[in-house]
């Protein structure tokens, strides 16, 4: 698997003209290595030629993990503390064939490796590498999926056992622990981000972060997270009723998202393009009259990260392909009083798209447990 994505990338690098893509430890490592490298102050990067082996430069104490995962023939160059990396990148770089182009990650690549490679590439013009590895990860295989599938339904077990044991004078801050002691408990992987749990009118924080605020009865209550799952993620997004029956303007806002949600779900399929998924799912809650209420774009991709391509925005006109994965998110926001957001994990496929979260969709009231 890993050989068949080098020489992807390979054939990428040789299109483009770029000689060689350097990569640091993160999402696109993982990818094209299998292995986890940490990002740490001892730098380790992976540069990829356009022909020829790859090279590593890492920390001595590091190679084993490369050479025991094995994922295709490299070279590697090491360092230990006491003598520094300088020496490690001159051998990678002069081992390499004549840099011109370098594509690096923009995102990603700190000041300290670029300053390194820079010292003996002096002459090499740098270049993004984000584009050439997301034209790699936005197309998921089979088993990637089914990680993903395995991460939904880790989180939504988790969830639905939180929600069912909610007791009187819990904490936002409480609850999001438990999400979190929950996942471990049952095999989930690194937390993609840290769980939100809002209640009453911080509902209305699209991105808030969990106070010490109690959870009562008579409001709302909003819970974003996921989990991983051999690296993949999931990232669900409930908005509950805590006590009593949700009449009035909540119960109408929730379900302008509920059809805004379904009608996002309903346009994904293969060649639509991500303007027009955004476009479906924001016009219901235009015509509901709270257009200037939804405030982020639909959804974002999901795979290593939280957040990749494609990204259901209105601007995006690549069309989607078998394959992509990404969410679909829309919600309401009244500030000071409450917001509603309702977020599914889909995936395209020949046929339109898969929900991989399966979480009721209908508006859920949680009743204390005494």
């Amino acid at each position: 698997m890993y050989a068949k994505r080098l020489n992807r990338l390979q054939t990428q690098l040789q299109a483009s003209k770029v000689d060689c893509l350097a990569l640091v430890p993160g999402a696109n490592m993982t990818y094209m290595t299998g292995i986890d490298f940490h990002l740490m102050e001892r730098p380790t990067v992976a540069f990829i030629p356009v022909l020829g082996l790859p090279v590593f430069v890492l920390p001595s104490f590091e190679v084993t993990k490369l050479e025991e995962n094995h994922p295709f023939d490299f070279g590697s160059y090491t360092y230990t503390d006491a003598k520094g990396p300088k020496k490690a990148f001159k051998q990678a770089i002069n081992a390499l064939p004549v840099l011109r182009r370098l594509a690096v990650e923009h995102l990603s690549m700190r000041v300290l490796e670029l300053r390194l490679i820079q010292r003996y590439a002096e002459s090499v013009k740098m270049k993004n590498a984000d584009p050439f590895m997301s034209t790699l990860r936005r197309v998921k295989d089979a088993a990637e999926v089914e990680a993903m599938r395995t991460a939904v339904q880790i989180a939504e077990d988790v969830l639905q056992n939180v929600i069912a044991d909610l007791r009187p004078g819990v904490t936002e801050r409480q609850v999001a622990s438990r999400l979190k002691m929950g996942l471990i408990e049952t095999g989930g992987g690194k937390e993609p981000f840290e769980p939100i749990v809002l209640s009453g009118s911080r509902t209305a924080l699209p991105h808030g972060v969990p106070s010490d605020a109690e959870v009562k009865a008579g409001q709302p209550l909003l819970i974003d997270y996921g989990t991983r799952s051999e690296g993949y993620i999931s990232d669900i997004t409930r908005t509950f009723f805590v006590g009593g029956s949700a009449a009035g303007k909540f119960h109408e806002i929730y379900e302008v998202v509920k059809e805004a949600n379904a009608a996002g779900r309903a346009a994904a399929k293969p060649g639509v393009t991500p303007q027009e998924v955004d476009r479906a799912a924001r016009q219901v809650i235009e015509n509901a009259g709270y257009g200037d209420y939804f405030t982020h774009r639909t959804g974002h991709g999901v795979g290593l990260d939280a957040h990749e391509d494609p990204y259901i925005v209105e601007g995006n006109l690549t069309g989607l392909e078998v394959g992509n994965a990404f969410t679909i998110e829309p919600g309401i926001y009244l500030p000071g009083e409450f917001g509603v957001r309702i977020e599914d994990d889909m995936v395209i496929t020949p046929a339109g798209a898969e929900s991989l979260t399966t979480f009721d969709r209908e508006l859920i009231t949680i009743d204390f447990k005494e």
